[in-house]
């Protein structure tokens, strides 16, 4: 009897076998897999609108606004941003409050830009977690612009500068419609836009776009208008087009920029991309690239996808200890996520991914009740104190501060919403792309107006599978785009558990072309390294990487609470009776040592570091110190004259080998993105250790 069971046992185990290469043969038979630069543009998305002839295509179109709902630590993010800073400036901010302001009443005192950029990230928050209060203080607003609309198509409030109207805030406006738009279908925001932009056309170009802040901006003018052609295809528009083109400030320079300002550079660097798909000019979408690079070559010699230019970029000034506004890295990523769609590069996707991963977190208190003007590679006090000329501003910018920077505390408000948006892409030929990773929930039309939602579970970067599970109403042939990023070595794709052949390419999009059943879980392993990067102007100096995450140096962190009036800006204002208790600032301040250079060996420079990974945080937020879900355990030794300079700021490198006679001691790295203090780019040590 055991001898007739064993029998079947093995009859079953090798009829398991059948099954399982009959499936994989199956699959491998009905699943075409390649890998391409980025998607082609000879078809046209019947689903979703995107460029209208004669406008240059787009390699990736954005759904609407409510199409994407994250999960995971993306919708925590978004929850605690929620219940922080932008859900409730609304109560605490001067420019934000009903009493006279501008764009509430006609003859208002308070709003300008701040009104706009708060509302556009405030906007889109309520519309992707379906807040109801939100959404209906969203419409508070929405409906002032339209009863603020002029007989001659102008719109909003009649700011004056150097004696012509200022059009700066109605640009960052637009982008709330259009959001508002998305979300409702409401078609007074394509009679507001098309009767203001027949305004501008009537405005001489002697008085448009002539001052500053609209100068640098015209591209986002130019964006908006472009949005609304598609969907009208009125030719007037084209022509206004060339108009903001011409009259916008010249960032097509291959070797300066308009001017220095670090939000400038990260923002107007896309406008001449964004010309180019009505020129169809590929110098002009080249022009954006060296834009990008141009400030790079000398002041982004530093980690975190960004620059060091403080509020703006000065000669001199280059080590990592110099940051950037908290608005930059908003808009570089904004402008990564659109320079993305325009030209289908995966870099933009992995500089996006950089900077939000890496530089952005930090900005921010881990409640996302305050924030701080400069954030910076390496920072090791975070004060109120006045550190100028070490870096540019002259005031209390490194504090954690929720009344400080007007324009980063409204301009914040876009970083994490946008960013969730381009989670899915449509793409031309009527499939779905996944360029940026991160646990969400799709619901998008695909192949011929077939639904589909795509449920991504992960928990990257800290984690390095992604998975999809593909919900249908029956069989659907569409192709699946998935970015492999450049530092993906050994990545593969399943398909229900199956291997495909395929090597993956890195820094290319694998496009997996099958009829897709519904429940077909597709699993992409992309497994990380530890890599060095040499940041050689900055003295040879190193960044350690794990996948898309740059490692900083783990200093304990003391806060301390302040008066957030008696430490704000300058130009700050809270509404009366705004209760500052309830929004302390706090200062930041190293409870360890933070001068260390790491050691590395000569021929296998991180042979001795070691990647450990703990348990996933319950409170699913893992940008600090604490919740962080892996380290690296690396040596250090101690650099002696690396001390706080004479400014108060951590001091600019040592020189590589620095000579010291310290001990070699165990260091621990964590993610730049937790560290609100942090070391991210080190001196380096190499040789043999010394005594411990």
């Amino acid at each position: 009897m055991r001898r007739n069971t064993l029998f079947i046992q093995i009859l079953g185990i090798a009829g398991l076998l059948v099954v399982l290469g009959s499936t994989s043969s199956i699959i491998a038979q009905t699943t075409e897999i390649k890998f391409v630069d980025r998607p082609a543009v000879g078809s046209s998305n019947v689903n979703y609108l995107s460029n209208r002839k004669p406008l240059e295509p787009l390699h990736f179109i954005k759904l609407p606004v409510t199409a994407i709902k994250p999960q995971g630590w993306l919708k925590r993010y978004l929850e605690l941003q929620r219940d922080g800073l932008t859900g409730h400036l609304g109560e605490i901010s001067a420019w934000l409050t009903k009493k006279d302001n501008a764009w509430l009443n006609t003859g208002g005192q308070n709003g300008w830009e701040e009104l706009p950029y708060w509302l556009k990230g405030y906007g889109n928050l309520a519309y992707i977690l379906n807040d109801l209060s939100m959404i209906a203080e969203t419409k508070i607003w929405i409906e002032a612009v339209f009863k603020s609309a002029q007989p001659n198509g102008y719109f909003g409030p009649t700011t004056i500068r150097n004696g012509k109207k200022d059009l700066w805030a109605n640009m960052i406006m637009l982008w709330a419609l259009q959001s508002y738009y998305e979300y409702s279908a409401d078609q007074r925001v394509i009679s507001l836009m098309t009767n203001y932009f027949k305004w501008q056309l009537t405005v001489p170009d002697d008085d448009f776009l002539k001052d500053y802040w609209e100068n640098s901006r015209g591209g986002d003018n130019l964006l908006s208008v472009y949005w609304l052609y598609n969907i009208t295809g009125d030719p007037f528009l084209l022509e206004l087009g060339n108009k903001i083109h011409r009259n916008t400030a010249n960032w097509m320079d291959e070797s300066a920029l308009p001017n220095w300002h670090n939000v400038n550079v990260a923002q107007c660097f896309r406008e001449p991309a964004i010309y180019s798909m009505q020129t169809g000019d590929p110098k002009m979408l080249q022009a954006s690239y060296t834009g990008f690079n141009l400030i790079r070559r000398i002041f982004g010699q530093v980690p975190g996808g960004m620059f060091g230019a403080d509020e703006n970029a000065r000669m001199g000034y280059i080590d990592p200890r110099q940051g950037t506004e908290t608005c930059g890295f908003v808009e570089q990523m904004s402008s990564d996520e659109i320079m993305l769609r325009i030209s289908g590069d995966p870099f933009w996707a992995e500089n996006a991914e950089d900077v939000a991963f890496n530089s952005y977190p930090a900005a921010m208190m881990p409640d996302f009740k305050g924030l701080r003007y400069i954030t910076s590679p390496n920072e090791v006090i975070s004060d109120s104190k006045d550190h100028s000329p070490g870096i540019q501003n002259s005031g209390p910018f490194l504090a954690m501060n929720p009344f400080s920077s007007r324009c980063c505390q409204h301009n914040h408000s876009q970083g994490w919403p946008y960013y969730v948006e381009h989670l899915a892409l449509a793409t031309p030929d009527n499939g779905v792309a996944i360029a940026l990773y991160g646990a969400c929930t799709a619901t998008l039309k695909v192949a011929d107006n077939k639904s589909l939602t795509i449920k991504e579970i992960t928990n990257y970067p800290f984690e390095e599978s992604v998975q999809f599970v593909l919900n249908t109403s029956g069989e659907v042939q569409f192709p699946l785009y998935l970015r492999i990023p450049t530092w993906c070595k050994n990545g593969n794709v399943k398909i229900n558990g199956v291997v495909l052949s395929a090597k993956l390419e890195a820094g290319k999009y694998a496009i997996i072309q099958r009829r897709w059943h519904n429940g077909d879980v597709v699993t992409l392993d992309l497994p990380m390294e530890l890599s060095l990067k040499v940041w050689q102007l900055n003295k040879n100096s190193v960044s350690v990487n794990y996948g898309p995450l740059t490692l900083s140096l783990k200093i304990k962190e003391r806060y301390e609470k302040l008066d957030s009036k008696a430490t704000a800006i300058g130009d700050s204002k809270w509404q009366e009776g705004a209760d500052a208790s309830k929004w302390p600032s706090f200062e930041i301040f190293p409870d360890s040592p933070w001068n260390y250079a790491l050691q590395l060996n000569g021929n296998n420079p991180l042979q001795k570091l070691k990647v450990v990974k703990k348990s996933w945080s319950a409170d699913n937020f893992p940008f600090t110190t604490a919740s962080v879900p892996m380290e690296v355990h690396a040596k250090g030794q101690r650099v002696p004259s690396w001390q706080i300079d004479k400014y108060g700021l951590c001091g600019v490198l040592p020189d590589a080998d620095a000579l010291t006679d310290q001990k070699v001691e165990d260091i621990i790295l964590i993610p730049m993105g937790a560290a609100r203090l942090r070391i991210s780019a080190f001196p380096v040590i190499t040789g043999k250790e010394k005594n411990k």
